[in-house]
């Protein structure tokens, strides 16, 4: 059936009307009720702009590790990066494959953490919001009480929250400038400063958004910005993924008193 281009525009501008009056199930206190599994479902972490598919790190695995395309996260696409800053960003990008701090099992920070290929749970309270991640064990605690300060930098920063309506607001500090956006070499300085939203859209589905202030790496603040699904399965569950042993030979090979292939030490 033809739709008509006028009732299609009434169509297409009802959905973002539908996602604002939605009004998500509550808690014991009140808020909107976030608990669950959640996932992103893009490719943001091999790169948050926008990419074109591109061969894997070893042209004998052929198609097997290919970077998948995608239309990116990055709201105009454009990161403002200062000119020092965005020449890092292309030696990052040369030396992805050792470099990357996910190659090296190294926890991920605010945001990546979000748009891994790895799900998460949110577990609720009045005072303190847990969120629970598949990769590398990594745990995020935000403090829903008085704002306090990072006592020290961290590789998963300090979350204090609040809420606004619906929306989890969760302002991010005290990150140590050692994690990356993406695969593809997008970084930050100890500086970042990163707010976050998640704001319910469905039953089964949140806005997640997220603001990036680093004055010693952008020029300006940019966002981005993607939606979050729920695991609806019956048995949904995070799993245990402890990539640890998987980075050791990389970390510490080099290490060895016998290198592989030798003969064994007598």
């Amino acid at each position: 059936m033809n739709i008509p281009t006028a009732s299609f525009a009434l169509l297409a501008l009802s959905l973002p009307l539908a996602a604002q009056t939605y009004k998500a199930p509550r808690t014991a206190d009140g808020k909107a009720d976030l608990n669950g599994i959640w996932q992103a479902l893009n490719t943001a972490d091999w790169d948050i702009q926008a990419h074109s598919a591109a061969a894997g790190p070893a042209p004998m695995l052929a198609a097997d590790f290919a970077v998948p395309p995608g239309t990116g996260v990055v709201e105009g696409n454009e990161i403002p990066y200062l000119p020092d800053a965005l020449a890092k960003k292309k030696e990052n990008f040369a030396k992805r494959y050792s470099d990357d701090p996910e190659v090296k099992c190294y926890l991920p920070g605010v945001p990546r953490a979000t748009y891994m290929p790895y799900p998460f749970q949110i577990v609720q309270s009045p005072k303190t919001i847990l969120i629970s991640y598949e990769y590398a064990g990594a745990v995020r605690t935000i403090n829903m009480d008085k704002p306090t300060k990072a006592p020290v930098d961290s590789w998963m920063g300090w979350s204090n929250g609040h809420w606004e309506g619906d929306t989890l607001v969760v302002d991010v500090t005290g990150l140590n400038g050692k994690t990356w956006f993406d695969r593809a070499g997008n970084f930050h300085s100890d500086a970042l400063h990163v707010v976050e939203r998640y704001t319910p859209r469905s039953a089964d589905t949140l806005l997640y958004e997220a603001t990036i202030e680093d004055p010693k790496t952008f020029s300006k603040p940019w966002k981005i910005s993607m939606p979050l699904y729920r695991h609806v399965e019956k048995n949904a569950q995070l799993l245990e993924f402890k990539c640890v042993e998987f980075a050791e030979e990389l970390l510490y090979g080099n290490l060895r008193k016998q290198p592989r292939g030798g003969a064994a030490p007598k």
